[in-house]
């Protein structure tokens, strides 16, 4: 019997996030390991045409939730929407909400954020800064509350190579943060945002290291634990691999590889790849809050969830896994043959992206225009380099995270725990689960049939032909020019043909001589 699923059973849980990637999957383990669970409360923004409860059953609809409705039929009736809004005070929760509901709350997982790398300052410390201080404000008056776990990032601090598991302070202090964000207007913001991020290459970071800090700072009086996952990936195994349903991170480059719109990207082929599957994340999540209610820790215990201490994988070898994987399961309607090309060269990785990015681009563009259509192939690829640029920093960088209280907890665990609620990447085989990844990509986003496989590798045959019939055309072009201008490119050609010649008299020659 598991000691962790017991815990949760007859539990009220607020998650927050729920309608992210990594909120579903912590919803779908829940419902599947505990399906005796008393209530999911899900703080929710309604969309434009759909209410809260649409939404739940949006949720529910998806691949994801299939095996959960065999173990908890009625798992509809136990997920609870309240309306909230991260960027309203108090996080736009009534009074009504907080009595009837939440007032019931035993456990909270914190999930929230703005992942966007290039979000103005001002929205990023709402969301992952001043969203949290009232969450912890509202979880302070929860008389129910057992645990209160906040999911931040392993990039919090990626200004430091070594991180340990501790919470480092920064210049300014996130009070003074949110302060002086209610009465500094968007220009002089920008300009202070480098200089106070300094070390940092973004919002992001910088806000989710903030965020630990007001956890710290105001969650005193709570039962807390703090997780920092690296680069969220697919699912490895629960409730089956491959499983993934946004384009963040490497999902987006895998997209635009598989497509044949990346060409190139400058990376360290060396530098290690920090992917954590989400399911792993998830376990580690329910692990610790289990943990931090029954035994609660102090001071508060922070666990990196990463993957290359134990099991590194680096860039060159992913990319690699990925190319062969195309070639397996290419995906459908591929704008140019896939290919991958890792330098760590600038000035050539930008001067390819412009030759090998933009100008096919503007020809397909203006193709476009002559036939009626709007032009949209270069505000893609221009989207496309940006979200890149902002990725390098990551893919050129190798981190060291210490990961002793996340051992810890793996030993307080009984081996049926260690089964069910596996958090032990050393057990990962990269190669298997990038093609799964690459395979989920193209099943789950994409929402290609896997019966097109065959169409789909004819077509990447044909781009492949039309490809070295381009370059063998553009080579004998270039070759005649020169031929036609150049007397030194005359008398080269001249020597090869008669090399050649030479070469095929002596063969034919010797083996005349040999019958």
């Amino acid at each position: 019997m598991s000691m962790i699923a017991a815990f949760y059973d007859n539990k009220s849980i607020l998650i927050t996030g729920a309608t992210g990637f990594l909120g579903k999957v912590l919803m779908e383990k829940l419902f599947r390991t505990s399906p005796d669970l008393k209530v999911i409360y899900i703080l929710v923004r309604p969309k434009a045409g759909q209410t809260l409860q649409q939404r739940v059953f949006q949720i529910l609809n998806s691949k994801l939730f299939e095996k959960v409705k065999e173990v908890c039929p009625k798992v509809h009736e136990k997920i609870k929407p309240i309306y909230a809004d991260l960027n309203q005070k108090d996080l736009a929760i009534s009074k009504e909400d907080l009595q009837e509901h939440l007032s019931s709350v035993n456990i909270i997982f914190h999930c929230a954020a703005t992942v966007r790398f290039d979000d103005p300052l001002r929205h990023a410390v709402q969301l992952n800064v001043t969203a949290t201080q009232q969450l912890l404000h509202i979880a302070s008056q929860m008389p129910k509350l057992e645990a209160f776990i906040h999911i931040s990032t392993a990039y919090s601090n990626c200004n430091l190579k070594h991180i340990d598991e501790v919470i480092y302070p920064c210049s300014v202090e996130p009070k003074k943060i949110i302060e002086s964000m209610e009465w500094l207007d968007d220009a002089i913001i920008d300009e202070i945002t480098p200089k106070l991020i300094a070390g940092r290459p973004n919002t992001y970071t910088y806000t989710k290291a903030l965020g630990e800090m007001v956890v710290q700072e105001e969650g005193n009086n709570l039962n807390v634990a703090i997780i920092r996952p690296s680069i969220v990936g697919a699912t490895w195994q629960e409730p089956f691999p491959g499983w993934v349903d946004n384009l963040n991170g490497p999902s987006g480059i895998i997209v635009a590889a598989g497509k044949g719109f990346l060409r190139s990207i400058k990376a360290t082929p060396m530098a290690v790849a920090d992917l954590i599957p989400v399911d792993t994340v998830v376990n580690l999540t329910l692990a610790v809050g289990w943990y931090t209610a029954v035994h609660r820790p102090k001071p508060t215990l922070i666990y990196h969830c990463t993957s290359g201490t134990t099991n590194p994988c680096n860039w060159g070898k992913m990319g690699l896994q990925v190319l062969a994987t195309f070639e397996k399961a290419p995906f459908e309607g591929a704008f140019r043959r896939p290919n991958a090309d890792f330098t760590t060269n600038y000035f050539t990785a930008s001067y390819w992206n412009a030759v090998s990015h933009r100008a096919p681009a503007i020809i397909y563009d203006f193709y476009l225009r002559l036939t009626g259509r709007e032009p949209r192939m270069t505000k893609l690829m221009n989207r496309l380099l940006r979200t890149i640029s902002m990725l390098e920093y990551f893919i050129n960088r190798s981190w060291e995270w210490s990961t002793y209280n996340t051992e810890m907890l793996m030993s307080e665990l009984s081996p049926e725990d260690q089964r069910v609620f596996n958090f032990d990447v050393s057990q990962l085989n990269w190669l298997e689960y990038i093609e799964n990844y690459v395979l989920g990509i193209k099943k789950y986003i994409l929402k290609e049939d896997m019966a097109g496989i065959p169409e789909a590798k004819q077509h990447l045959k044909r781009l492949r032909n039309i490809h070295y019939l381009f370059n063998t055309a553009l080579f004998l072009i270039i070759w005649c020019l020169l031929i036609a201008r150049s007397q030194m490119a005359r008398n080269m050609w001249f020597f090869i043909v008669s090399f050649c010649y030479k070469f095929l008299s002596y063969f034919r020659a010797s083996r005349t001589l040999k019958i």
